[in-house]
């Protein structure tokens, strides 16, 4: 019975921001270009831009999941037509378009650490994750589970390690970054208003990570419970930035670093090849939860409509779909991954924030109102 119940709380409060984070760190922190982009290249004043990440995903998070256990809908087709009637269909094709540049990402980067680390053809890793993301989405929901909540672990521990490496090694470097309070990579110091924009950038174009989500919420019950799961989802969202951006402050203002594609295999060439080695498997390893998840979350939506008409999606319909998505991905994945992530990520943020988050904060007030 105190097992029982114990994994009904891990469940209800954990679960959910295991699989957002899960989702979350291959299009959000894998190769550290993220990172750079969105904090790291304004040095020591950066973290003001984690800190406004940790508020805003914090808030999504609470906004999204009393949506819907509220409304009770837990496909994004559902509660996209709660908060903006027939314009879902905007959000749907901003997802979508979302969803395939996060994962274009990853695969650039996943051949880019596969040919510098392992000396493999990029090709060889693209197809190992195509079939692993293709396999996954047949098995369902169970399967997936399980394999990002292992695999969030797992994830957390390696990073956990590279950046105390990094710590170790460029501890004394790290320190002065912020005792000279430098922000000399760019030519003008940002301002607090442009490092909180900054920050909700980086929280826009996560948005798309919220869908693959919502199969966890069902064991919401109370607003209390809500709150606990949306602030635990914040926290486990937004370590693994502050980890890599503290990692990046070893380095700052170093261009070799903070210009390359993967800034993270820059960071890792001081130390034994092994690490690299690991490196490269993690980021395969996030690019299959990410692509996973991403992807799950859209087939979620067609199979919940395809279930009104009495028609579920087979296994094999779900994994075929999977692997058309993971095909114009790897197609857009030529186009580079610093272009990718400065251009289409930012892009792509303001559109989430206009069909997905700007409905959630109009309807905030009648979600805090109600005592449901």
């Amino acid at each position: 019975m105190l097992i029982k119940t114990l994994l009904h709380r891990f469940k209800r409060i954990f679960l959910p921001g295991i699989i957002l984070q899960s989702v979350l760190i291959g299009g959000g922190y894998a190769t550290g270009r993220e990172i750079v982009e969105y904090g790291g290249k304004f040095g020591a004043s950066g973290w003001i831009s984690g800190l406004g990440i940790l508020l805003g995903f914090t808030m999504i998070s609470f906004l999204t999941m009393e949506s819907c256990r509220q409304w009770q809908v837990y496909d994004y087709k559902s509660l996209l037509k709660k908060l903006i009637g027939k314009g879902w269909v905007a959000y749907e094709v901003v997802y979508l378009l979302l969803a395939v540049l996060i994962i274009a990402v990853m695969a650039a980067a996943a051949g880019e650490i596969l040919h510098q680390s392992l000396g493999f053809n990029p090709w060889i890793g693209v197809v190992i994750i195509i079939a692993a993301v293709g396999f996954l989405n047949y098995r369902g929901d169970a399967t997936i589970a399980r394999m990002e909540t292992w695999g969030t672990v797992i994830l957390f521990i390696a990073y956990l390690i590279f950046s105390f490496s990094v710590y170790l090694l460029r501890g004394n470097e790290i320190t002065a970054t912020f005792q000279r309070w430098d922000t000399s990579y760019l030519p003008d110091a940002p301002s607090i208003l442009a490092l909180f924009v900054t920050g909700a950038v980086y929280v826009g174009y996560n948005l798309a990570v919220y869908p693959a989500s919502f199969f966890t919420y069902r064991e919401l019950r109370t607003r209390k419970h809500t709150v606990m799961a949306a602030l635990i989802s914040g926290i486990i969202m937004t370590i693994p930035w502050f980890l890599t951006y503290a990692a990046l402050m070893g380095f700052y203002p170093d261009a070799a670093v903070l210009d390359a594609p993967v800034p993270w295999l820059m960071m890792l060439k001081q130390f034994h090849p092994a690490y690299q080695v690991v490196f490269s498997l993690v980021v395969g390893w996030t690019l299959i939860e990410t692509a996973t998840g991403m992807i799950h979350g859209f087939i979620g939506r067609i199979d919940t409509e395809s279930k009104m008409q009495n028609k579920p999606l087979r296994k094999s319909t779900k994994a075929f779909i999977a692997l058309a998505a993971l095909a114009v991905a790897l197609l857009l994945s030529q186009v580079g991954m610093i272009d990718l992530v400065a251009k289409g990520y930012t892009y792509m943020a303001y559109a989430m924030i206009a069909v997905f988050a700007l409905p959630l904060l109009i309807r905030a007030p009648k979600l805090l109102i109600s005592r449901k």
